[in-house]
């Protein structure tokens, strides 16, 4: 049961030892997902089905960094700083120094997700919870839709601030300010917009957790990250706005403008979260957690709310599914809310038992489990075919290329790819052209890529290196 408290009086959450029988659990159900989760992403990334945005973009900057070269993203035209204030691609580099492979960032983020379960447990002992409880409560985590779906698409750096979002509330319950500094500067290291989330992680802290100094010091760090990274970091690197602010192009054009109006012309929002595409969204994030919701339960859920707006204020749809990375920041809160709850002796089902086997169903109809065969061995028929040409490009020359053979090429300073409405102006730019006609990609068609290829014929400063099954290689004499 949680700590009695009076409201000047931060709640007392005392350590706790963990029994080795039940660690021993834990540490083989996160060890088997993170296996299983890295070879999901690298399966995928093996048949073509990975993309220049987003493992493209970030694969190309790391091993920029690596190398002690400038990350400009030659995929966006902008150094990478600017896309979302990513500091954490500079740390990440030094597993590229190593050996540079995109398979670090696979195994990485297999790993940081599968391990969000061990600090969901620890939070859960400390909560009060039984060991076994914890264990269920760590499993609906790692059973959540959004945890296997986001690892299906690419690689995302906020992926390592869910398990730091919750070490950091772990270490606010402990009183450990420094491994809380640590965490949430991880944490905005990640991605701009996750500022927001600390700041509100902050206020939960503070108001209802009696956490003085770590609730100030997240709200602190948030707002200020946020003003700083948005107004001066993002538009100094990329010469815009911050990203997706055309997503709320109704509010303004501009971060500022966007705060602006949410604040002072709230019937332009109103008129806009009243949607079934919103409720539909509030459904698919709620469910499979929804049988250990109380009333008593949803504090934790202010950290929730900067994400969980956006989404609904944003003009665009993949903010309001759980296949995208967009509702990753609310999970730790959502998970907290339900150990809150049965902390309390709260919530609808309290057997876990139960509680496993709904969050297998949901994870079942929720998750991309059963379509990741259907949609990502659509290229089979020219998967040799383009796994040999990719082998035939044996210097760190500059390519134009598909957006899923992109980033199997991406380590080089520059690669664009070949798109229907940007065909390139002066093809000496270029020094290999790997190119797909059964299956341009995204961006591309059939036609424009059988004209590229005729094009190219006809020029003679470039050889076609090989051909096999309608994927062609041209090199630069």
């Amino acid at each position: 049961m949680e700590s009695k408290h009076t409201t000047n009086q931060a709640i007392a959450y005392p350590p706790v030892t963990p029994p080795n029988n039940h660690l021993k659990i834990l540490v083989g159900i996160t060890g088997t997902s993170a296996l299983i989760l890295f070879i999901y992403s690298a399966l995928r990334h093996i048949l073509f089905q990975s993309t220049a945005f987003d493992l493209g973009i970030f694969d190309q900057a790391v091993y920029l960094i690596s190398q002690g070269k400038t990350p400009i993203s030659t995929f966006m035209g902008f150094h990478i700083i600017g896309d979302h204030a990513g500091f954490i691609f500079y740390p990440l580099a030094l597993l590229y120094k190593i050996y540079p492979s995109v398979y670090w960032l696979f195994a990485l983020q297999a790993l940081v997700l599968a391990s969000g379960a061990v600090f969901t447990w620890y939070i859960a002992l400390h909560r009060g919870l039984k060991a076994d409880m914890a264990i269920a409560i760590s499993v609906v985590y790692l059973l959540y839709p959004v945890v296997f779906n986001i690892n299906l698409f690419d690689f995302h750096p906020e992926v390592i601030a869910v398990p730091l979002l919750l070490a950091a509330i772990l270490a606010a319950q402990l009183g450990k300010i420094g491994w809380f500094c640590l965490a949430i500067l991880i944490v905005l290291s990640c991605k701009a917009v996750l500022s927001l989330t600390v700041a509100a992680m902050g206020f939960w802290l503070l108001i209802f957790e009696k956490k003085r100094w770590c609730g100030a010091i997240a709200i602190f760090a948030g707002i200020s990250w946020f003003l700083i990274s948005t107004q001066v970091i993002i538009p100094f690197f990329s010469g815009r706005e911050a990203a997706a602010v055309g997503r709320y192009s109704y509010l303004g054009d501009s971060v500022r403008e966007i705060g602006q109006n949410i604040l002072f012309h709230p019937g332009l929002v109103f008129g806009k979260i009243l949607s079934l595409a919103n409720l539909e969204y509030l459904v698919l994030l709620f469910v499979p957690i929804v049988w250990g919701l109380s009333l008593l339960s949803l504090k934790p859920l202010v950290g929730a709310i900067p994400c969980v707006a956006l989404n609904i204020l944003a003009d665009y749809q993949a903010q309001k599914d759980l296949v995208h990375q967009y509702s990753l920041p609310a999970l730790p809160f959502l998970i907290l809310a339900v150990i809150s709850s049965l902390a309390v002796g709260k919530g609808l089902v309290q057997n876990k038992r139960v509680i496993i086997v709904w969050s297998l169903v949901t994870f079942l109809f929720l998750s991309k489990l059963f379509s990741f065969g259907s949609n990502n061995f659509q290229q089979l028929d020219t998967w040799q075919a383009t796994n040999t040409a990719t082998s035939h490009v044996t210097t760190k020359g500059s390519v134009l290329t598909t957006a899923e053979i992109a980033p199997h090429l991406s380590h080089r300073e520059l690669i664009k790819l070949a798109r229907a409405d940007a065909p390139p102006d002066n093809l000496n730019e270029f020094d290999y052209f790997l190119l797909n006609v059964r299956h341009p990609g995204w961006a591309s068609n059939p036609e424009f890529a059988k004209k590229l290829v005729e094009r190219l014929q006809k020029a003679q400063e470039f050889n076609m290196k090989y051909h096999q099954d309608d994927v062609y290689l041209f090199a630069k004499k």
